[in-house]
């Protein structure tokens, strides 16, 4: 197989300093919630994404308010999309946005909101 068809992309906020394990959680909670997301509005995306891998991509924002705009693009654009907001049993505050998952989608269409981002 060449490149994805589809991917699912993890933006995560840089100013939060989170530890590895926070990360890891945080992804799984964000990539659990897209993909069921995805799976209940767009089920040829996910299924064609679980056939294709899974491709996931994790990457930063620098605050909350960037976030948030990304949450708007993808709804805005009709993508299976995710905010994660933390519990604040560990590191951080109850209600602290913490990250989204975007997709499974098209990754042409993901790109176009998350292309430029830096990796995390």
């Amino acid at each position: 197989m060449g490149e994805f068809e589809f991917k699912q992309v993890i933006v995560f906020r840089s100013d939060l300093k989170l530890g590895k394990g926070k990360i890891a959680a945080q992804a799984g909670h964000a990539a659990v919630s897209a993909a069921q997301d995805a799976y209940v509005r767009h089920k040829k995306w996910w299924e064609t994404w679980l056939f294709e891998g899974q491709c996931k991509i994790a990457v930063k924002v620098p605050s909350e308010k960037e976030l948030l705009v990304l949450e708007e693009q993808a709804k805005d654009l009709g993508l299976p999309c995710a905010l994660v907001v933390d519990r604040g049993l560990t590191q951080i505050p109850e209600g602290t946005v913490t990250c989204l998952g975007i997709g499974p989608a098209p990754a042409e269409l993901v790109d176009r909101l998350t292309g430029k981002l830096s990796l995390l």
